[in-house]
C-alpha cells in the first residue's frame, strides 16, 4: 500500500514544574482523516494517563493553537482564533519536517514536543493493521504518573513502603488468587509418549498444571504435530508460549525448536538424538560418582568417562583421544544450581511456615540431605521431583545449545 500516513514522534519534555531526562517518547502513525482530538487521546493513552478530565491544547510553529471546544469557549482574548481540535485534521495542519507542541492538563502543564518525520508510513507495514485512530508503533522510556504518585497512598512526603520479601506470586506462576489446577501426572505423560499415543498424551496435558514440567511435557509435542490437526497445533503453540513466558535456562531453545517444527523449518543447530535425561544426570548427578559426560557429536550417544578406561571396560573402551572433535567433553555442573532450585521451590510454596522450614533446611551443611528428608516427610516429593527434573533438563539443553547441538 502507499505510504500516506504521517509518522509523528512525541517526546514528553516535562510537567508539574520538572523537566524529564531522558525524554520518554512514542512514535505514532497518523492517518489523513484523523483529528487533533483523536491524536490527543492517543497520546494520553500511550503516555499512561488515567485521569482524562483535563483540558489540552496543541500549538503549531506559526503560533496557531488548536484547542478543546470547551476551552475555546472560555478564552478571554478576543483576538485569538484557535482551531477546534474535534474537527481540525492533523494531516492538513502540519507537513513532514514540522514540529509542534502538545500540552495536557493546563495546570500541571505536561509538555510534549511533536516532530513529523520527513518520510510517511504505511500503517499496515508498521502496525500490521489500519487503525481507526492514531496509534503508537514504537516507543521508549518510563512514563511518570500524571500526579507524581508512586504508590496508592503517596502524599508526596512519606517514604515509600518497603518491598515484599518474596517475589509476587503472579510473577512466579504461583498466584494465590486463582484456583490452582492439579499438577500434571507425569506417569501418564511418559506412558503416552512411550506408547506413541497422541490421544492419551493430549488428555494427560489438558486441564492440569504443566508449567513446572514444560521441558518434560514438550517431549510429546511431536505426537501432536503428527496428527496435523488445528487443535493439536494450537496445543503445541500453547507449550511454546508457556516456555517463552517462563524463561528458564533452556526454555528459549526448546521453544525455538518446537516453533521450527510447527512451521516445518530446520532447527537452528545440529540435530542429534541425544538422551537428554542421561546427559542431565551425568552433568548434575551425584558429585561422588558423576564427573561429567562425553557426547558423540556424530551419533548423539552420551556416556560417562568410565567407558573410556581400558582398565575398567577392556576392549570396549571408547578412544575419545583419537578424535577429540567428535567426542565432546562436558564438565559436571557444580551444586549451586541445585541449591538455587531448592531455594526457589521453597519460596514459591503458598504455606509460609512450610516455606520457611524448607529454607531453614538448606542453610548450612548437609543442605541437600536435609531438604530431601523434609520434602519426603511433607509429601512434596513428587512435586519437587517434577520441578527439579525440569530445571536440570533445561540446563542440559542450554549446555548443548551452547555447542550448537539440538537434542531430538
Amino acid at each position: 500500500m502507499a505510504k500516506t500516513w504521517l509518522s509523528i514522534s512525541v517526546e514528553l519534555l516535562g510537567g508539574r514544574g520538572e523537566e524529564l531526562w531522558s525524554y520518554p517518547g512514542r512514535i505514532f502513525a497518523v492517518g489523513p482523516s484523523h483529528t487533533f482530538q483523536a491524536f490527543a487521546e492517543a497520546i494520553n493513552v500511550a503516555f499512561a494517563r488515567w485521569d482524562m478530565s483535563h483540558l489540552c491544547e496543541f500549538m503549531l510553529e506559526d503560533g496557531t493553537t488548536i484547542v478543546d471546544p470547551a476551552y475555546q469557549m472560555n478564552l478571554a482574548d478576543p483576538i485569538s482564533q484557535p482551531a477546534d481540535m474535534s474537527t481540525a485534521k492533523v494531516a492538513r495542519a502540519v507537513q513532514p519536517g514540522d514540529q509542534f507542541q502538545f500540552v495536557y492538563d493546563l495546570g500541571d502543564h505536561w509538555t510534549h514536543q511533536c516532530t513529523v518525520d520527513t518520510v510517511k508510513v504505511d500503517p499496515v507495514e508498521v502496525l500490521g493493521i489500519r487503525p481507526k485512530a492514531p496509534l503508537a508503533y514504537w516507543g521508549w522510556g518510563n512514563m511518570p504518573d500524571q500526579y507524581g504518585r508512586r504508590w496508592p497512598d503517596d502524599d508526596g512526603a512519606s517514604s515509600p513502603p518497603r518491598p515484599p520479601a518474596k517475589i509476587h506470586s503472579m510473577l512466579s506462576n504461583q498466584w494465590l488468587g486463582q484456583k490452582r489446577a492439579p499438577q500434571v501426572d507425569m506417569r501418564e505423560v511418559r506412558g503416552a509418549i512411550y506408547n506413541g499415543a497422541a490421544d492419551a498424551f493430549r488428555s494427560a496435558i489438558t486441564g492440569p498444571d504443566i508449567d513446572d514440567a514444560l521441558q518434560q511435557v514438550a517431549a510429546g509435542a511431536p505426537l501432536l504435530l503428527e496428527t496435523n490437526t488445528k487443535d493439536d497445533k494450537a496445543l503445541v503453540a500453547t507449550i511454546i508460549n508457556r516456555l517463552n513466558w517462563r524463561g528458564n535456562p533452556g526454555d528459549q531453545q526448546l521453544a525455538d525448536d518446537l516453533l521450527a517444527r510447527l512451521r516445518n523449518e530446520s532447527l537452528a543447530g545440529k540435530a542429534l538424538p541425544v538422551d537428554l535425561d542421561m546427559f542431565a544426570e551425568l552433568i548434575e548427578g551425584d558429585p561422588v560418582t558423576m564427573e561429567g559426560a562425553y557426547l558423540d557429536s556424530v551419533t548423539g550417544a552420551v556416556f560417562p568417562p568410565d567407558l573410556t578406561d581400558p582398565v575398567a571396560v577392556g576392549d570396549e573402551a571408547i578412544d575419545v583421544e583419537s578424535d577429540p572433535e567428535r567426542y565432546l567433553w562436558f564438565e559436571r555442573i557444580g551444586g549451586r544450581d541445585g541449591w538455587n532450585d531448592m531455594a526457589e521451590f521453597a519460596e514459591r510454596l503458598p504455606d509460609a511456615q512450610l516455606s520457611e522450614r524448607l529454607l531453614q533446611a538448606i542453610r548450612g551443611k548437609g543442605a541437600f540431605r536435609a531438604f530431601g528428608n523434609l520434602v519426603f516427610d511433607t509429601e512434596l516429593e513428587t512435586q519437587w521431583n517434577i520441578f527439579s527434573t525440569d530445571r536440570q533438563l533445561g540446563r542440559a539443553r542450554q549446555r548443548l545449545a551452547d555447542e550448537g547441538i539440538r537434542p531430538v
